[in-house]
């Protein structure tokens, strides 16, 4: 098992702020991207980060976003469409969108409906 199963999302999201404020990107399009991928509201994603919620409790309690699946690249040299543990293709995922707001990419893109 992966040690970023453990983690709490409360740990890695002030670095997903910091990565997408440093590029004049906002929380807000950072909090839209996460409820996008996980189906959560602004109150249970405020609630798994208050709770220290980790990455395995936050993805097992997320209903994921079915077009999910478009989200493909290249994230810590491996393409999450490549990725075979399913945990860690969702952590994946949740990291290419925080790449792809920092890069600038329109939300219409990061959340794939465009």
């Amino acid at each position: 098992m992966s040690r970023i199963f453990t983690t709490s999302v409360a740990a890695v999201y002030p670095l997903y702020v910091a990565k997408v404020e440093k590029k004049g990107r906002t929380t807000d399009e950072l909090d839209e991207a996460i409820r996008w991928l996980t189906g959560f509201d602004e109150d249970a994603l405020g609630r798994h980060l208050a709770d220290g919620t980790t990455f395995e409790e936050f993805f097992a309690d997320a209903r994921l976003n079915p077009n999910a699946a478009l989200i493909t690249g290249v994230v810590c040299g491996m393409r999450v469409q490549d990725i075979e543990d399913p945990l860690m293709q969702k952590i994946r995922y949740l990291d290419k969108l925080v790449d792809e707001i920092a890069k600038g990419k329109p939300m219409e893109k990061v959340l794939r409906s465009a």
